[in-house]
């Protein structure tokens, strides 16, 4: 296992690998028609939950100092509402931009630097327990992964796949 420059990220940097394979083990098998699929017309559909996440990834990415922009960001920055107006990229799209973005953001978490971390990092929160930094950022996009990858785990189920299977791919190293 790659070990980061930072002990503040021991359980972080496993977290992200097992979002990872989570992300790819989840969306098996899901087919285009049925990731647009919403339950009676009050849920996200896996196209937005995908889309959520990638913007999760590139924002870690961006806080750590990654340059890579989410091509598809004007339908989730900041986690916009789904709008069915809007003409969602495909599963193939959104898996290409995960694999552009997880390498380059693993990378950076093993690097990182505890001072990096320690950075005031506004986010508006005002919340008094929870002290606006790179760190905690970083924590709250992990966080978001986790829930996402359950969503969609729920949503397989309900649309009538099998339960997700924890097969890992020790070959992906993000």
């Amino acid at each position: 296992m790659d070990t980061p420059k930072s002990n503040k990220l021991d359980i972080i940097v496993p977290a992200f690998r097992g979002h990872s394979q989570n992300f790819l083990m989840v969306l098996d098998g899901i087919s285009e028609e049925d990731a647009l699929k919403r339950i009676e017309g009050r849920t996200n559909h896996i196209i937005w939950m995908i889309g959520n996440f990638l913007d999760m990834r590139f924002a870690m990415g961006k806080v750590l100092g990654v340059e890579e922009e989410f091509e598809f960001k004007e339908y989730f920055s900041q986690g916009k509402a789904l709008d069915e107006g809007f003409n969602y990229p495909t599963l193939d799209q959104l898996k290409k931009s995960f694999h552009q973005i997880s390498p380059l953001v693993y990378n950076k978490l093993l690097e990182v630097t505890d001072a990096d971390l320690d950075q005031d990092f506004p986010m508006g929160m005002n919340i008094e327990f929870f002290t606006e930094t790179v760190l905690n950022f970083v924590g709250m996009c992990i966080g978001r992964e986790d829930y996402l990858c359950g969503q969609i785990g729920l949503m397989r189920r309900i649309l009538g796949y099998e339960g997700m299977k924890y097969e890992f791919d020790e070959n992906i190293k993000y």
